[in-house]
């Protein structure tokens, strides 16, 4: 599609000029005077409006103004007899990308087009992205309906306008990152920046040189200074993930941290004031480690201002066929193969796993799920001995192998019934071939069924 501009002049042989001379490669619209601009820039969208400064009535600031009032709003570019630094300055302010001086130059004008025409770009590109973080990360986007994510939900939607330090605690895998980025969305500090920094994965001085920064010359190989994840995180958020692990020197500049506002880059001693929200994680008992010592109590409580707890996704069953739909949607639409349906029993018995990975493992399996039955329906059988908390039956005979008897608390009619469901699940679904599995005849195993139809794995 063809650019448009918009040329703004009350000389009339200006903006003849410089429409014949733009007119091979832009849509060119002219106007006499700022309120002819207005009409047309309600009338149609532009992509640039070049506008005179001086004009009879309104003046070209008047048409920046209105430009960047619009919801589609052009990139502008201010043209002027009087070149000088005020008025270049007053022609910023007011949001022009730039200006240049009559009588123009129609190559240097053009060059100015085509910045402008990638800063718009930039800017649309910027705000798409801005929409697709907030639809991944505000709290709507959270998938599940359970109580247990209820409840940490309503409290994220009190505590993320307010600037308060929040602690979220829970296991590996429950998605305390996609929270703490959840509460930055949906925070005042939305356009700022989210910095994340994953405090196990780095040695102590690295942690801190990564924190709070390094001056030149500050220990060997520092060759220039650095600038740490706080100071990047200035009027943003800074998620500091297993904090339980940082060392006590680290803490103690933390500490000074939250209460100060202040940091001090490794060899400086210039306090550097910022703005920094403080969101940490952890996986670990952070009291039981304060009556270890491991963990400073004062840096505790001044983290834990507000607590949020990440259930397991076991406390959340009923939130697994979401995300079982979710996950499955997205790896079927990045491996461009059909969904993948999951039968009802599946689902029950994927409820029924307790997923000590929680959700990093439930989307592991829809990856492999989907990269390896690419379509069609899974069921039940289907699933690995380990989802169904079963071992393999053997292939003949009743007798189960060595080391696999039934648990001794069990009662006989219970070792009975999960033999049963076993063998059904192993000959999917198919009695006569369960019957030979268990070592009995297929009149009786008509007859167990019968006596426990919820056992019944048959496809109806």
């Amino acid at each position: 599609m063809v650019p448009s501009v918009l040329i703004v002049d009350d000389e009339k042989h200006t903006r003849e000029g410089l429409q014949q001379a733009l007119a091979e490669n832009y849509d060119v619209s002219v106007a006499a005077n700022a309120d002819e601009a207005f009409n047309l820039m309600e009338a149609q969208p532009f992509e640039v409006v070049v506008t005179d400064l001086r004009m009879p009535g309104k003046s070209g600031l008047k048409v920046i103004d209105k430009a960047l009032s619009l919801p589609n709003r052009p990139a502008v570019l201010m043209m002027t007899a009087y070149g000088n630094i005020e008025t270049a300055v007053e022609a910023m302010k007011r949001g022009a990308v730039d200006f240049l001086t009559k009588p123009v130059n129609i190559e240097r004008l053009e060059v100015l087009i085509q910045r402008a025409l990638k800063t718009k770009t930039l800017e649309v590109e910027v705000q798409q992205l801005h929409e697709r973080l907030d639809e991944k990360f505000n709290l709507e986007g959270i998938i599940g309906a359970s109580e247990a994510l209820k409840e940490v939900l309503d409290k994220m939607r009190l505590v993320a306008p307010s600037r308060a330090t929040i602690l979220i605690e829970g296991e590996s895998g429950t998605g305390k990152e996609l929270i703490a980025q959840a509460i930055h969305q949906v925070s005042p500090r939305a356009r700022a920046p989210f910095v994340a920094v994953h405090c196990a994965a780095l040695s102590e001085s690295l942690l801190e040189s990564e924190l709070f920064g390094h001056e030149r010359g500050s220990f060997t190989g520092a060759t220039e200074r650095r600038i740490g994840r706080f100071e990047s995180a200035d009027r943003g958020t800074l998620f500091l993930d297993e904090i339980g692990e940082i060392s006590q020197s680290t803490q103690v500049k933390l500490l000074r941290f939250l209460e100060t506002k202040s940091i001090e880059r490794v060899g400086g001693s210039k306090p550097i004031e910022l703005d920094v929200r403080l969101v940490a994680a952890t996986n670990r008992n952070l009291e039981q480690q304060v009556r270890e010592g491991k963990f400073r109590e004062d840096l505790f409580f001044r983290l834990n201002v507000v607590r949020l707890h990440m259930p397991p996704l076991r406390e959340r069953v009923e939130d697994i066929p979401l995300l079982l739909a979710h996950f499955i949607r997205i790896f079927s639409e990045e491996n461009g193969v059909p969904p993948l349906t999951f039968e009802a029993g599946a689902v029950r018995t994927l409820q029924q796993y307790p997923w000590p990975g929680n959700i990093r493992e439930l989307r592991n399996f829809c990856e492999n799920a989907v990269v390896l039955r690419r379509g069609g329906r899974f069921t039940e059988y289907d699933l690995e001995p380990k989802f169904r908390g079963q071992t393999a039956i053997p292939a003949t005979g009743a007798a189960p192998p060595a080391g696999a008897q039934p648990t001794p608390s069990l009662s006989v009619e219970e070792n009975e019934k999960r033999l049963l469901r076993e063998a059904l699940l192993k000959a999917r679904g198919n009695r006569t071939k369960a019957a030979e599995l268990m070592g009995v005849s297929r009149r009786t195993l008509h007859r167990k069924v019968a006596q426990w139809p919820e056992l019944d794995v048959t496809d109806k």
